[in-house]
């Protein structure tokens, strides 16, 4: 199971007390993306998921279900001091456009991000995103790329699309946003739909 936007997969583990144990994690010291990004959006919303997947956040709250509810509030600069699989910041007071000019004029260098359906940016490890996951699941179970299928809906999930597309089928659901739709190799019905049902009943 892929988790994180690629930064942690989980294996099946009949004696783990959730039933999966972690079987590759990746993080990165998020100080200098965070420091980088705070005076750009002061009133910002800030997460830092740590290794364990607990989530440590700052700045107010998320929007419900957002974060799992083992979600810890803390003061910002303790935030700096874990080590993260992923870093998430919110700014409500941004619509969409205006967001995605905020995050171009900061100079993102070193970590993976996208940007997601609202004014919410996903921050990951250089190079890791749900793709190199992917292909480490595929690679572990020796499963041939000509089989390769992957759904999704979000900037998040580009690089999935691209990497699953080359060789095998990815899919873009109806209700993604045009630069998704974009790179996919077909489309299915959006979610309303049961887009994604469809394409499995199909397999």
């Amino acid at each position: 199971m892929v988790c994180s936007n690629g930064a942690i997969v989980l294996e099946r583990d009949a004696d783990a007390p959730t039933g999966y144990s972690r079987r590759f994690v990746e993080t990165f010291d998020p100080a200098d993306v965070l420091q980088r990004i705070r005076p750009h959006l002061a009133s910002g919303r800030y997460a830092v998921e740590d290794e364990e997947g607990v989530y440590l956040y700052s700045g107010g709250d998320f929007p419900d279900g957002a974060l799992e509810a083992n979600g810890r509030h803390v003061e910002f600069e303790d935030l700096l001091h874990v080590p993260a699989t992923r870093v998430v910041v919110i700014s409500p007071g941004h619509d969409l456009e205006d967001f995605q000019d905020v995050v171009e004029r900061m100079g993102l260098h070193r970590v993976s991000y996208s940007i997601g359906w609202t004014a919410w940016l996903d921050i990951a490890p250089d190079g890791v995103n749900k793709a190199t996951a992917m292909e480490r699941v595929r690679e572990l179970h020796d499963v041939a790329r000509t089989h390769v299928i992957a759904m999704g809906d979000g900037r998040n999930d580009i690089e999935m699309l691209e990497w699953a597309g080359e060789h095998g089928r990815g899919i873009a659901m109806g209700q993604a946003p045009a630069e998704v739709i974009a790179v996919a190799t077909e489309v299915t019905g959006p979610i309303t739909e049961n887009g994604a049902a469809a394409v499995l009943s199909r397999l």
